[in-house]
C-alpha cells in the first residue's frame, strides 16, 4: 500500500488516502515537527486545503509505503527525511483521537485494531479475524 506524494498533492488528499487504508487511523500535518514522546498542539495542525508545496521542507516527491506491517514510527520519520513534512499518526479510541507517541512503535495494522481489540475485550466478543 503506498500514497503518492506529487509536487501538487493537497495536504486533505493524502490524509484522505490515508485513512481509507486506515478507517481508525489519521494524519495530521504541522508546520513544526514535534519532540520524541510529546504531541503537537491541535491548533498548529495544517489545514487540508494547504497544498504541500507550501509546507514541505524538501523539493522531493515520490510514492510513500503506509504497508500494513509499517510502524507508525518509521512513516513519520519517512515524511520528515524524506518528503521535509512534519506530521504524526493519531488513533481513534471511540470519542477523541489520541496521538500514538507512546505507542509508535506498533504497526499501522496494531494501530488500527488497537480500539476494536480493546472493545472485544471489554465486551467478551472474539477479536474480528485479519484480512490480511
Amino acid at each position: 500500500m503506498h500514497i503518492y506524494i506529487s509536487e501538487e498533492a493537497i495536504v486533505g488528499d493524502i490524509q484522505d488516502r490515508f485513512h481509507a487504508f486506515y478507517p481508525n487511523l489519521k494524519l495530521i500535518f504541522y508546520r513544526q515537527p514535534h519532540i520524541k514522546g510529546t504531541c503537537n498542539p491541535e491548533e498548529k495542525a495544517i489545514s487540508p486545503e494547504t497544498p504541500i508545496e507550501k509546507i514541505r521542507m524538501r523539493c522531493c516527491f515520490g510514492w510513500l509505503d503506509i504497508s500494513y506491517y509499517r510502524t507508525a514510527q518509521a512513516v513519520e520519520h519517512e515524511l520528515s527525511h524524506i518528503f521535509g513534512l512534519n506530521a504524526q499518526i493519531l488513533r481513534n479510541t471511540g470519542n477523541s483521537w489520541l496521538e500514538t507517541t507512546d505507542i509508535d512503535n506498533l504497526t499501522l495494522e496494531e494501530l488500527n485494531n488497537t480500539d476494536r481489540q480493546v472493545n472485544s475485550h471489554a465486551t467478551g466478543l472474539p477479536k474480528e479475524p485479519d484480512n490480511h
